[in-house]
């Protein structure tokens, strides 16, 4: 999910380079629930590429539906080697199509820029766009918000008592095959009772089916004030109550990459993966990961568990610190200290 809301931030420079043409999104399911009534695009369309039913079999009926599109351009934001094969048939086929944009040099892609000395988040997107001679203006993703989905938000907000920028957006989860990139319960049961004490008037938890059990135990651990909103929000609804907080904590999981898309002050921990690729896009995101000698290292086992040494090393003060920071509670300039690294 985090690829998919990343690449929007590219999108509404297409859609700004492009402003008269008619735009069409292939993307995977169940993301292209995220862009019903996205009036950026024409159509959204879907084919199960990964190959369910039979890989070549899908290939073929990938193929077919972008050749009956009839497309004079294509800008390919997930470059995977599946992807090079089938747009390299494309190619072939389509004497009407003009260019493919892409990260990766070479054919079939006409546009690709050269890899940079040292990633950022979506990088490969970004250059591949300023090779295609399309200005970079978009700062971070955009999807939209139905009004109904955002008079869901307000009545939620009201019921709760979450006043708009008056509350800290807690996302403590990752899906269950990424459980290294988790915090902990204890720690961000921790963190909601530091910001609770020290004047944050609410603290408000989300997840998905993954997390339930963790976002209540932080609920229950964090204490009056603190509240679990789990299964409460659909996906896009993330948007607007990442917008009314003051600021929002996370680890590297799809949820982060939702929220960042409300622009507002956002720290995602990291350990396992690498923030100059994982996090976020926009100058409103942080990524802090302890220095230590293991980081990065994208396991799914732990050499030090249970200790999980990259994330015991980013402290609940320091966290703390930075939300009330942002949340105007503490003045001065915020500081990670010597152990620890921000991106």
């Amino acid at each position: 999910m985090g690829d998919v809301v990343g690449a929007t931030t590219f999108i509404d420079d297409i859609r700004a380079a492009y402003p008269a043409a008619e735009i069409h999104l292939n993307t995977l399911q169940p993301w292209d629930r995220l862009f019903e009534g996205d009036a950026r695009f024409a159509r959204v369309f879907t084919v199960d590429v990964r190959g369910r039913k039979g890989r070549f079999a899908a290939a073929l009926q990938w193929i077919r539906a972008v050749l009956g599109g009839r497309y004079d351009l294509i800008f390919d934001l997930q470059s995977t080697d599946r992807s090079r094969i089938m747009l390299g048939l494309v190619r072939l086929l389509s004497p009407r199509l003009r260019a493919i944009v892409g990260h990766n040099p070479g054919y079939p892609y006409t546009h690709a820029p050269q890899r940079p000395a040292e990633p950022y988040p979506g990088w490969h997107s970004d250059l591949a766009l300023r090779a295609a001679g399309i200005p970079r203006a978009a700062q971070h993703g955009h999807l939209h918000v139905s009004p109904e989905s955002r008079e869901r938000v307000a009545a939620l907000m009201a019921r709760h008592g979450l006043r708009g920028g008056h509350y800290v957006l807690l996302l403590p989860g990752s899906q269950k095959a990424g459980w290294l990139k988790r915090w902990g319960v204890g720690r961000y049961a921790g963190l909601a009772r530091a910001l609770r004490e020290s004047g944050v008037e609410k603290v408000a938890i989300i997840g998905g089916p993954d997390e339930v059990e963790d976002c209540a135990a932080i609920a229950a651990q964090g204490g009056e004030g603190v509240i679990d909103l789990n299964g409460q929000t659909r996906i896009a609804e993330i948007v607007p109550l990442a917008e009314g907080a003051c600021c929002i904590v996370g680890n590297d999981t799809g949820a982060a990459h939702v929220a960042s898309c409300a622009g507002k002050p956002l720290l995602v921990i990291c350990g396992a993966t690498d923030p100059r690729r994982v996090r976020p896009i926009g100058p409103h995101v942080r990524a802090l990961q302890w220095a230590g000698p293991c980081i990065n290292c994208y396991r799914k086992t732990c050499n030090y568990q249970p200790e999980l040494a990259c994330m015991e090393a980013v402290s609940v003060d320091i966290v703390a610190d930075w939300a009330l920071h942002q949340c105007g509670l503490r003045p001065g300039e915020w500081r990670a200290g010597e152990k620890l690294s921000v991106f």
